[in-house]
């Protein structure tokens, strides 16, 4: 090992100054110290090298700013406002201090373009790079799944299926030249999330990140309001990049269907309520489960890796 624990440590400290309002005690003491005003959000999330990331395809920069952004996004999907985040990190050693630093700035900078600020973390050796994040968010009314109401229509910040298809661009070894290839696996690596999309979202009755699937988020959903949520796929083709991912999907001989229905890792957000912003998608109706009118085929759904 190229590093000691202690110097890790400091690199991390220093990396992670924060002056946020509400911080007491930072990285440097036994646990942090933070004020709270409001109800507080809490979420984890882990990421698993060989599972959720391979070093041979993403920058340490961008893996950090990928399991943080997984992070972020539930907290926004609560209608909460993300305040703090806790990072533990297992390395197998033979990572260098540059690539440690550069992991820790993908994850600061993620946290940066909300106000979030890290506090602490631990540091222990393994097989291989594992990154779990503890995310904390501040919010009065949280926003649930369980909030669908018959008569809601159904809304996506963004069109899902570009991480899907910068996934199997990866997986083929294909070539990375075109634009359309350039923007999937960067969404794939680490996604740019519509933080402000989901912060406008008071309104919304229900909301969720799709994280799975947009499928697995809806059927959740509706599960979960105990209502039935009744998707048109033709109304995807509304967004300004559909027309885009699908000359991707048919050069990726991947269904359209199977990206946006069946894609994961976007972390687009699922959300219902009435006139909301964003790409409207559907309609709740009294009933149960999941209907998608122009798509009578089940789309193959978002595993990782398998």
């Amino acid at each position: 090992m190229a590093f000691t624990e202690s110097e890790v440590i400091a690199l991390l400290a220093q990396v992670f100054a924060s002056s946020h309002p509400n911080l007491e005690v930072g990285i440097g003491d036994d646990a942090a110290v933070i004020r709270t005003t409001n109800r507080t959000v809490i979420t984890t999330d882990m990421a698993v090298e060989g599972v959720h990331f391979r070093l041979e395809w993403s920058s340490a920069f961008e893996i950090g700013r990928k399991i943080t952004a997984a992070n972020l996004a539930d907290v926004f999907s609560m209608g909460a406002k993300p305040t703090f985040l806790v990072v533990a990190v297992s390395l197998t050693g033979n990572e260098d201090l540059e690539w440690i630093e550069k992991l820790a700035k993908g994850i600061a900078f993620e946290a940066n373009l909300v106000g979030a600020a890290v506090v602490g973390g631990d540091l222990a050796k393994g097989a291989a790079v594992t990154i779990a994040i503890t995310a904390l968010g501040e919010v009065e009314t949280a926003i649930l799944r369980s909030g669908a109401q018959v008569g809601d229509q159904i809304y996506s910040s963004n069109l899902p299926g570009w991480s899907r298809a910068g996934f199997a661009i990866l997986e083929r070894g294909l070539a990375i030249e075109t634009e359309s290839a350039k923007r999937a696996v960067a969404a794939f690596r680490a996604p740019t999330l519509n933080y402000a999309y989901a912060a406008n979202l008071t309104q919304a009755t229900a909301m969720s990140d799709v994280s799975d699937s947009l499928m697995t988020q809806a059927e959740q959903m509706a599960a979960a309001s105990k209502v039935k949520f009744n998707l048109d796929f033709n109304l995807f083709q509304a967004a300004a990049d559909f027309a885009e991912l699908n000359t991707l999907s048919e050069e990726l001989s991947i269904s359209i269907a199977d990206l946006v229905l069946g894609g994961g890792e976007d972390h687009v957000f699922l959300a219902t309520g009435q006139d909301l912003p964003g790409l409207l998608i559907g309609q709740v109706s009294a009933g149960t489960g999941l209907t998608v009118l122009g798509n009578e085929k089940a789309p193959d759904t978002w595993r990782h890796f398998n």
